[in-house]
């Protein structure tokens, strides 16, 4: 049983939380309505409480999108360490702070009427919040923090907030019931005192709310941020202002920094942490070079918003449309005009594997521009640009998403290895262990398999490594220069094994289709009941058939020792990759030394396999 007053109250209503917003909602819409005109509306405290409510979210969210933006903020992390899923889970309901705090206000106004009559701006009254809060606020937070630190209440209602290993602004209002009403007085303070004095104004409560959690934000951003120029030419406003660096050493060294704002009240009762200004005039990029990146692509215009940098949340859950995308797809769209114009790879997100860093970097092109012939020569580019700064960084193996390795874009790589033989990363397309996964996915006891896309790099592979299992294999193309090209590779006692076929009517007593190419309902439609449809088609095809079953993209989970995860890739469950990205994971851990590109090595199947297998990635059906 928890303690008392450490759990919310709305605990159990989960996201139906924020129907308590709706009397302060119904308030605004009834004195809307019951206004003559525009001009005779003035705004009501009910509808200055729902701005600042939304203004306060507004900054948490922005101030954890840019921390989040690694490709911008990579060299200035203080703690390495990824925001995995369990840490995102548990800060789920971060802005339960912001409801409590707009209950209390709603329930002070209508208290005090009189705040309706506030002037928009005080001089005097700005005067006298800053002495309250120097005088009040800061001294009583400093106090409050350190009994928080004592054991049996530390347990029971700060341990909460301690619990996110890396500090995050929205961190910042993941704390306990007991711990946000004590906050609450805090901020309140100043704001009834001043309005007591007959100075309050309603500029003043938006101008310190919204200030307060913008350093609120600030300190747990866990970045170097620290103003260096200003504290060397103003060495008092280490005093006056804490810094995210300073902070953080709160959380590493529990026992110091308990301030709010100021460390002057830490250097006043001698809890100043002897590091904090060593700390503060530290400079040098505090970024770790990967050892691998995995070079990904967007896929849609609403899928660019499935980024830690855009949505955490979001993007802690796989890919699926959803309505409140919409709004966003406009503003979405411009962006990719401007990245059209201007662009390079971003870094998107990161993990640790048995300690070696892994990066996911973004190559900023829509799916639908790989297929404009225009368009060829520029994505190149931007993927040769990107294999090159990884070059230069160190990055030992760089493993390409799947239509940054098309075929006919750059024959699966062998254009930029050809181009640089010098490269000292490994470029790696991880088709052999996209070919594996499909391959032993096909039930032992199958005699014969439909297979479309069967000339393309996947569909070769596959083709020859079945017949050489001695299954029959369906290929279907309108190329016979393509197919006999393929079954001249295959031994001469499997080739019969491999047969032409151009039409899907060929298939209808065949229930093992392996789909390679996008195919529509109506050509599902010839598959025989009880079909399965293995897939290695980007996007997945519709599931169309009601009597048959569907696989999903190949993929494959990564070890349960994985550390910092915190994004799903695509439309893939926490913890699982595609398996071109598990591919090149398997190349860095093994630390092989070639280039995988072009044409998959059908000999090396059954040895990759094996490798992920042994470094403890699994298929997802075993999980």
């Amino acid at each position: 049983m928890s303690a008392f007053l450490s759990s919310w109250p709305w605990e159990n209503l989960g996201n139906f939380k924020y129907v308590l917003y709706g009397p302060l909602v119904a308030e605004v819409v009834h004195s809307w309505m019951n206004s003559e005109n525009y001009e005779s509306y003035k705004p009501s405290w009910c509808l200055h409480i729902l701005i600042l409510c939304a203004l306060r979210g507004l900054i948490h969210t922005l101030w954890n999108s840019y921390c989040n933006m690694l490709f911008l903020t990579r060299d200035r992390r203080l703690t390495q360490q990824g925001v995995d899923f369990k840490q995102i889970d548990n800060e789920w309901h971060w802005d339960n702070f912001i409801l409590l705090q707009a209950l209390i206000a709603s329930a002070v106004c209508y208290m005090f009427p009189c705040f309706d009559k506030l002037p928009l701006f005080n001089t005097k009254g700005l005067i006298a919040l800053m002495l309250l809060h120097v005088t009040i606020s800061e001294p009583l937070y400093y106090w409050i923090h350190r009994r928080l630190h004592g054991n049996y209440i530390f347990t029971n209602y700060h341990s909460l907030h301690h619990s996110s290993p890396v500090p995050q602004p929205v961190t910042a209002g993941h704390a306990t019931f007991l711990e946000q009403l004590l906050l609450s007085a805090i901020i309140g303070i100043p704001l009834l005192g001043s309005f007591l004095m007959g100075v309050g104004s309603i500029s003043l409560i938006y101008g310190y709310v919204l200030v307060f959690d913008f350093l609120r934000c600030w300190i747990h951003s866990n970045l170097d941020l620290a103003p260096r120029t200003l504290f060397h030419f103003l060495p008092f406003l280490r005093f006056l202002l804490a810094t995210p660096l300073y902070h953080s050493l709160h959380h590493a060294e529990m026992g110091t920094n308990f301030c709010l704002f100021m460390p002057i009240f830490d250097a006043v009762w001698k809890t100043l942490n002897d590091k904090s200004w060593q700390l503060t005039a530290h400079s040098g990029k505090h970024g770790r070079v990967p050892d691998f990146v995995f070079l990904a692509h967007v896929v849609d215009v609403t899928s660019s918003l499935h980024a830690q940098f855009v949505l955490r949340s979001f993007a802690s859950l796989p890919y699926t449309p959803r309505l409140f995308l919409l709004p966003m797809w406009i503003p979405t769209f411009l962006v990719m005009l401007c990245m059209w114009a201007w662009s390079k790879a971003f870094l998107h997100s990161f993990y640790i594997l048995r300690g070696r860093l892994h990066q996911t970097w973004v190559v900023p092109r829509f799916g639908f521009q790989y297929f404009l012939p225009f368009a060829a020569e520029g994505i190149n580019n931007k993927i040769e640009e990107a294999i090159l700064r990884a070059d230069r960084l160190g990055v030992k193996v760089i493993s390409l998403a799947a239509l940054n390795k098309n075929e006919g874009l750059n024959g699966g790589g062998t254009l930029f290895v050809n181009k640089h033989p010098e490269l000292k990363v490994r470029v790696v397309h991880g088709n052999t262990l996209t070919a594996a996964v499909i391959l032993n996915e096909i039930p032992k006891d199958v005699k014969e398999v439909f297979l479309t896309g069967a000339t393309s790099k996947l569909g070769r592979a596959i083709a020859l490594y079945l017949c050489r299992k001695r299954i029959r294999v369906l290929m279907l193309t309108l190329s016979s220069e393509r197919f006999q090209k393929i079954q001249k590779e295959a031994p001469v006692d499997c080739q019969n094994y491999l047969v032409q076929v151009t039409k899907y009517q060929a298939a209808q007593n065949c229930k093992t289709w392996i789909v390679g190419k996008w195919i529509t309902p109506r050509e599902q439609s010839w598959a025989p009941a009880g079909t399965h449809f293995h897939q290695f088609v980007v996007p997945p095809i519709l599931a169309f058939r009601k009597n048959c079953t569907y696989g999903d993209l190949a993929a494959m989970r990564l070890p349960e020792d994985v550390e910092g995860l915190g994004s799903c890739e695509y439309t893939m469950d926490r913890g699982v990759v595609h398996a071109c990205h598990a591919g090149g994971v398997v190349h860095l851990l093994e630390g092989w030394k070639h280039h995988e590109v072009g044409a998959i090595d059908v000999d090396r199947i059954d040895l990759v396999w094996e490798a992920a297998l042994k470094h403890g990635l699994r298929p997802v059906s075993d999980h």
